[in-house]
């Protein structure tokens, strides 16, 4: 079986119960897109088995509200989080709704306003770039200036950790829904441009009983594939770039959140995979 068609970044989801103050654009996209306890446990698995221990600091890239970097730092007292990310009040959201809550412990992630592309604060163990944002970077000369940026970030034995999505679906118009308590989330996508591999994105939410928030998020995106993304790793000085598939859920035909390494693939309607850099 092959999984249809769900754009949403890779891991799988915790239930969480939602309410009204749920109807703010940035949490229902936390709500609804983000998996941060999944990520954390394959960075740690991966780190882990490479090194002997787990990761200790984490930088964040495109962190948005910074969900992912607040969840690192209470799995363990040790650890510290950094989140870089251009969108000054998108960061001024999560100092509000995600750090506030963290008491003391917001001490121990620190954001940054910044380009991604020149950002290195300090060495830390673990780098990623989740909900696929490095598409932003059209062209393979962006690409990899934040990839050897991405590399000089990386302490001995770091990792750099990227999702990506792809299938013959990420090619259509697709309007992909997906239901939550309170609320339904709507992927919205154009037809990739097959010269330039461009495409519109759009994120939608509807409220149950009326109302929503339409285009909520919108990604003016490049749809990068597995090999151009290894390469690109590969020719800013990565000495190894691994593959990690999502499997299937022979129930639901869907994504079932357990990834394995793999060399090779079937291709699906659409697909989630992580890659692994070092």
């Amino acid at each position: 079986m092959t999984p249809t068609l769900r754009m949403t970044p890779a891991g799988k989801k915790k239930k969480r119960r939602v309410g009204p103050e749920s109807r703010d654009r940035h949490r229902l996209y936390e709500i609804a897109v983000q998996s941060p306890e999944a990520n954390i446990h394959f960075c740690d698995r991966i780190y882990k088995k490479k090194n002997g221990k787990p990761p200790r600091i984490l930088k964040e890239d495109f962190c948005g509200t910074a969900f992912l970097s607040a969840e690192w730092v209470k799995k363990r007292q040790d650890r510290m989080a950094i989140g870089v990310d251009l969108d000054g009040d998108t960061l001024r959201w999560a100092r509000q709704h995600n750090l506030k809550p963290l008491g003391k412990d917001a001490s121990r992630v620190t954001l940054i306003r910044g380009d991604v592309r020149s950002m290195r604060k300090t060495k830390v163990d673990v780098v990623v770039a989740f909900n696929f944002s490095y598409f932003t970077f059209k062209t393979v000369e962006e690409l990899r200036k934040y990839f050897a940026n991405a590399r000089d970030s990386l302490a001995a034995g770091g990792i750099f950790v990227l999702d990506i999505f792809g299938g013959w679906e990420a090619q259509m118009d697709v309007t992909d829904k997906t239901r939550h308590k309170g609320f339904t989330y709507v992927w919205d996508q154009k037809g990739v441009d097959p010269v330039t591999n461009h495409g519109l994105f759009h994120i939608h939410f509807k409220f149950h009983g009326g109302g929503g928030i339409k285009r909520a998020f919108v990604y003016d995106w490049r749809l990068w594939s597995i090999p151009e993304v290894r390469d690109a790793l590969l020719s800013v000085g990565f000495r190894s770039v691994q593959v990690y598939w999502e499997g299937v859920d022979p129930d639901t035909e869907e994504g079932n959140g357990i990834f394995r390494l793999v060399k090779r693939a079937e291709n699906c309607p659409g697909w989630n995979a992580f890659i692994v850099a070092s």
